[in-house]
Parts: structure tokens; sequence; C-alpha cells
């Protein structure tokens, strides 16, 4: 049970808030959300730049459907292109910097307001059915992460 209380501190600055997150032990819904809070005001970029070996594509973080490295290749999958780029899968999820975009294997993570489906896979892995039909496996480490995701 989450309980919230307002308490007035005259000594802090008129925009600064101050918040204390109290519980029993340090586990994941307190993690969940003490991440929040860090992330509540930060800015969510609408639009990233990707660069690929030819230009600077401006992307809609909306439309990106799924990132996957692939042979040293990072393979952006939109709603319209297959963006490929060299940019480190981890700096791609920095800049995006949005909970939409959850890791589900060591080399790909996918933006859950592109996903249609889910199904069990081979060995406890999950096959994520997205939009434009891309499949991609969501590895057994990663599968509580995405359920806690989505709320399950």
């Amino acid at each position: 049970m989450v309980h919230s209380q307002f308490e007035r501190d005259e000594q802090l600055a008129p925009s600064q808030i101050e918040v204390l997150v109290k519980a029993s032990q340090l586990g994941e819904p307190v993690q969940a959300l003490m991440l929040y809070i860090d992330q509540f005001q930060t800015a969510h970029p609408t639009i990233i730049p990707l660069k690929t070996s030819e230009r600077l594509m401006m992307v809609k973080t909306a439309d990106i459907i799924m990132a996957d490295v692939q042979q040293g290749q990072l393979l952006v999958y939109t709603t319209a292109h297959l963006i490929q780029s060299k940019e480190p899968l981890s700096h791609l999820r920095q800049r995006l910097a949005n909970l939409d975009f959850v890791q589900v294997s060591k080399h790909a993570f996918l933006n859950l307001n592109h996903l249609l489906s889910l199904s069990d896979s081979f060995s406890g892995n999950m096959t994520a059915v997205l939009t434009n039909q891309i499949k991609t496996e969501v590895s057994r480490k990663y599968v509580k992460t995405l359920m806690k995701s989505l709320g399950i």
C-alpha cells in the first residue's frame, strides 16, 4: 500500500521539491518508484538524431519500434525505415531516456507502445511481435523486467 503526505518546508526554495521514500526494505517497487521520481521532470526527446554512414536522420521517438545490434551494427526499426548506425545500443537507450523503451536482451530493446503480442518460446524465452510484424526474442533474463513494465 502506498501512502503520500504533503509537508510544508519554508526553508526550501519555491522551485525546490524534496521527496523522501520510506519503506521497510529497498525492494523492486521502491526502486521503480524512485526511478519514476528521478525521471519525473526529465525532458523526453520527441525527435532524436540518428547518424548513419551517409547522413544524420531525424527520427520521431514514437516511431521507433525497436533497436537491435546484429554483427556490430545497430539496427533501428521505425514505422517507416530500417536505419543502420554504429552507435552503441546503450548510448541510444540513454539518449531516449524514456520508460517506454525496455531492454529485452543483451542486444535489443523495444518500444512498449509497438508491442502487439508475446508468446512462449523455447527454454524460457519469449517471442515479441511488434508493429510491422517485426519479431524479437525476449531473453529469459529480461522477461521479468518486461512483465513489470507491462504491469503484469
